[in-house]
């Protein structure tokens, strides 16, 4: 959704109805995460996908049929192997999406949602998927402030206080509730689409290595910042257009910045006047990933001296060193992957092991854990 967002906001913004299908809800080995988006705009332009090619043909017809009706609808598709010609999901697993027609009359709310989203400022947008409440109805959750209705004072009151707990944590969500926001009744479907800013990866040392990891980490939608406290290697010009370079000791730098459970950190220094001191002040502090890149006696020297300096072992215990997965890499690119890899593999829980000698679902359903950071 946020990938499609500056093509569809010049589409509401001009008063050109679009339809937008959205993933709300997915079984088994499903192409793509709630909050996937396809929308069908103007002289039939597409943009966005919701199964990868899969059922976007069918998907296509339906945006067409709701711009036309006004009338939002829910529809899911999975397998069928007893018709090859079917519309359905060629991997096997199930999606449902909510297709609605966006105007400024159905919509009020989104396009000042579109400036948030394109400003990084934090928004939720609740939507009724099912229920005896008007299906596409939205309500904009900001951290300060609401816009729109789902239908009842009850529903948008309960809605609201669930809306900010996700965004508090970057999740993409289904809920049920009553018709007037009970929360033990599942009458209403409301999908809960948070926008939380991107996620902060922090690089340390400006070397050829840094360079690479902060391209891929800017290429899987991190916020890069590049930190050396040597001038000569941290310009702007040694690193990809968009990455923050700033010129300060690594650690003075970390202690005066803000990180979460979703931040990234790669120390690349390898120099202990550098990394010891920053690796203290990271290990004590929340991210969901710190690695530390080095050879295996380097580490060894590390730990050593991150012990002397009173960390504990559930403190060095999340550190990854040396950093990335056993790839083979060489060059800055390679490593780069390999230290990429393991981010991912960290955050869905993946093995880091061939798929070829795995059994069983290629991608677990974890609805909370997997719905972070869309």
């Amino acid at each position: 959704m946020r990938d499609i967002l500056p093509v569809i906001a010049p589409w509401y913004t001009a008063g050109m109805p679009f339809g937008l299908a959205t993933v709300v809800a997915t079984s088994r080995s499903a192409p793509r995460d709630p909050g996937a988006a396809m929308a069908v705009g103007p002289d039939d332009e597409v943009v966005g996908s919701v199964s990868g090619g899969c059922v976007e043909g069918a998907v296509f017809e339906l945006a067409q049929e709701v711009v036309a009706s006004g009338e939002a609808r829910l529809e899911t598709f999975g397998y069928s192997d007893e018709d090859a010609f079917a519309v359905g999901l060629t991997c096997g697993g199930e999606i449902t999406l909510l297709v609605r027609p966006v105007t400024a009359g159905s919509d009020p709310s989104f396009g000042e949602v579109a400036e948030s989203v394109a400003a990084g400022r934090p928004v939720t947008v609740a939507t009724v998927t099912d229920g005896p409440a008007r299906r596409g109805a939205t309500l904009a959750v900001w951290p300060d402030r609401v816009t729109g209705t789902l239908g009842t004072s009850g529903l948008d009151v309960a809605v609201t206080a669930d809306a900010r707990g996700e965004l508090a944590l970057g999740v993409t969500d289904l809920r049920h509730y009553g018709p007037h926001g009970e929360r033990r009744e599942d009458e209403v479907g409301v999908f809960l689409h948070s926008f939380a800013p991107p996620p902060r990866m922090l690089v340390f040392g400006a070397i050829d290595y840094a360079a690479a990891v902060a391209r891929i980490g800017d290429f899987l939608g991190y916020r890069v910042t590049v930190c050396d406290a040597r001038p000569v290697f941290a310009t702007p010009k040694r690193f990809p257009e968009g990455v923050e370079v700033i010129v300060d000791w690594p650690h003075r730098y970390l202690s005066g910045t803000d990180t979460d459970g979703r931040t990234v950190i790669c120390v690349l220094t390898h120099d202990p006047k550098f990394d010891v001191p920053l690796l203290e002040e990271a290990l004590r502090r929340p991210a969901a990933y710190i690695g530390a890149m080095g050879s295996r006696r380097t580490h060894d020297e590390r730990m050593r001296r991150l012990t002397e300096a009173g960390l504990g072992e559930g403190e060095l215990a999340r550190l990854r060193s040396p950093v990335g997965l056993d790839l083979g890499a060489r060059t800055p690119e390679e490593v780069a992957v390999s230290v990429a890899a393991e981010i991912v593999a960290l955050r869905w829980g993946g093995s880091g092991t061939p798929l070829t000698v795995t059994a069983g679902a290629i991608h677990p359903r974890d609805v909370r854990a997997s719905s972070t950071q869309r």
